[in-house]
């Protein structure tokens, strides 16, 4: 259920950031800003009016740029996501019917997991690939490292308090394809349309190494 392509997705940028847009005459720069740096897999959350609108004029005007969305909480998203031009979706958890919803319309889906059991119902529905959120909470390194054992074959993002200074630490385990952070595109840089600034961090982030 799209485990490849999500896959690919995650190895595309060791940061994806989590893009919070308020207002959608914001969404081009900031993806230009972001790819400029070298991070070009972006995921814009479904959490204020102008999402959908954002990821549908960077997918039309940032061609190079891999936009998704995120906070993904109901089964109607994804359509709406897919006719906005998203190339994936992120849940923060995972139910039979957002992953229904995700394959009917043709989403790669990266789903949301935080305990051992989450883990074997997403691996149950044919994920290989899940967001581990939120990440710090959850317990961080050590969890990933826990997890290692009995799920060797699963790709974590996490995301939730992964900070620059712990992504590299993160990006070091073997079964982490990438860290997600909303340290990329502060609220002040945002509001202020410090671009710069934006692709100065996008260059810091896209020199980590996993």
């Amino acid at each position: 259920m799209g485990g490849m392509q999500i896959r690919e997705i995650m190895k595309a940028s060791p940061v994806m950031p989590v893009i919070v847009v308020e207002r959608v005459e914001q969404a081009v720069p900031l993806a230009r800003a972001l790819v400029a740096g070298g991070i070009k897999v972006l995921e814009v959350t479904l959490r204020t009016d102008a999402a959908l609108d954002a990821v549908k004029r960077i997918a039309a005007e940032v061609p190079e740029a891999i936009v998704g969305v995120g906070t993904v909480t109901r089964p109607e998203q994804f359509a709406a996501a897919k006719a906005a031009g998203a190339a994936f979706a992120v849940t923060p958890g995972l139910t039979s019917q957002l992953a229904n919803a995700a394959s009917g319309a043709g989403l790669p889906l990266l789903p949301g997991v935080m305990t051992p059991s989450e883990v074997i119902a997403a691996r149950a529905a044919g994920f290989d690939a899940m967001k581990l959120f939120p990440a710090e909470q959850a317990g961080g390194i050590g969890m990933l490292k826990a997890l290692a054992g009995p799920f060797p074959e699963v790709l974590f993002c996490p995301t939730g308090g992964v900070t620059l200074d712990l992504a590299s630490h993160y990006l070091a385990l073997a079964n982490v394809g990438c860290v997600g952070g909303s340290w990329l595109a502060p609220k002040d840089k945002l509001a202020a349309g410090d671009w710069a600034a934006i692709t100065r961090l996008a260059a810091e982030a896209a020199q980590l190494r996993r």
